[in-house]
């Protein structure tokens, strides 16, 4: 995975809002040192006490507590579903910068998205973030908070700066779409926005519940997840919403018991598990097309029912992650797994 392989394997971890009430905004004051743990069934502890607005509110986010006095007023988003999820938010006049698209961001979003101002294509060197002089900088990969780059979430605290990071690289056991309740949940009320959550969540679950009962019974094709890969193959495992992804569209990932969020497997392993379709995810340098013939190329998987018959379906690696395009990917991978049922 170009991009964020690396850091993925090291650290294993709807539509858009009308902005209807404009809010005042302050600066947020970081609870520097408090650190705490996930609840058991992986979602994090919040809680918020008496005050104007509902503040002061307090978070527990992948294990840093943080005490916010007011909403953050000069956020910065680095990854997509970070940026997409603000700014469906009706948040783009609080982003101070955004960094590190892997996708043209939805069409619905382009006019509030034109008016941030892009840090870097890929990540800001701590430098470049301060320099946006940030209250707020919110992850949605683990390698965003990278320390040997002095972006980790304490270095970013002892700068007066809080942080968040997508539950997805912190939840223990698979992500479902409870924790991307939890995640639009947390970050609506960060900001004060707790109605707009509520109503993209209510968006994202209506949607979704459309699909399910479309495909419900219909057979569930196992399906291959191609990421990349070449001496191995890069996939998407059990623990990430791509895999919940899947099974709402009506598929079974074939390495769903990869306890992890993506991971490398051998092309032995794939061929053993006789996938009947290949979801590849499209991204970067490498065009889907070449993708597909570096599969049907291989003499090793000639065999294998899904590239034997060319069953492939693709989706864009921005809808296969935590964030406001779930509804969008299941649906989309729903309608190619089971085009009868759309």
């Amino acid at each position: 995975m170009p991009r964020f392989r690396a850091a993925l394997r090291a650290l294993s971890p709807l539509a858009a809002l009308a902005l209807l009430i404009p809010l005042a905004a302050c600066a947020a004051t970081p609870d520097e040192g408090a650190r705490d743990g996930v609840a058991p069934d992986g979602t994090t502890r919040s809680a918020a006490a008496p005050g104007s607005g509902g503040f002061p509110y307090t978070v527990t986010n992948c294990g840093v507590t943080t005490t916010y006095k007011a909403p953050p007023r000069r956020a910065v988003a680095m990854n997509q579903h970070a940026t997409e999820l603000l700014l469906a938010l009706g948040l783009g006049d609080r982003m101070a910068g955004t960094a590190y698209l892997d996708d043209a961001v939805l069409p619905a979003y382009r006019p509030a998205y034109d008016k941030i101002k892009v840090l870097a294509k890929e990540y800001p060197s701590k430098e470049l973030l301060l320099g946006a002089d940030p209250d707020f900088v919110y992850g949605g990969y683990s390698s965003a908070f990278d320390a040997a780059q002095g972006r980790d979430r304490a270095a970013l605290g002892k700068s007066g700066i809080n942080t968040r990071l997508s539950v997805e690289y912190c939840t223990p056991g698979p992500v479902r779409f409870e924790q991307l309740k939890t995640e639009i949940t947390e970050v609506a009320r960060t900001f004060g926005v707790p109605e707009r959550g509520a109503r993209l969540i209510e968006d994202e679950q209506r949607r979704i519940d459309a699909v399910t009962a479309r495909v419900k019974d219909k057979a569930r094709p196992n399906v291959f997840v191609y990421d990349s890969g070449e001496a191995a193959a890069f996939t998407s495992g059990g623990n990430g919403i791509g895999n919940e992804i899947v099974s709402l569209a009506g598929g079974r990932n074939v390495f769903a018991d990869l306890k992890d969020t993506f991971g490398d497997v051998s092309w032995e392993k794939v061929i053993e598990r006789e996938p009947d379709t290949v979801l590849i995810y499209d991204y970067g340098g490498t065009s889907v097309e070449a993708k597909k013939q570096r599969l049907v190329n291989d003499p090793a998987l000639a065999r294998v029912p899904a590239i034997r018959d060319r069953r492939f379906v693709v989706l864009p690696l921005s809808s296969a992650v935590l964030g406001v395009r779930v509804a969008d990917a299941v649906t989309s991978l729903a309608g190619q797994l089971h085009p009868d049922a759309a």
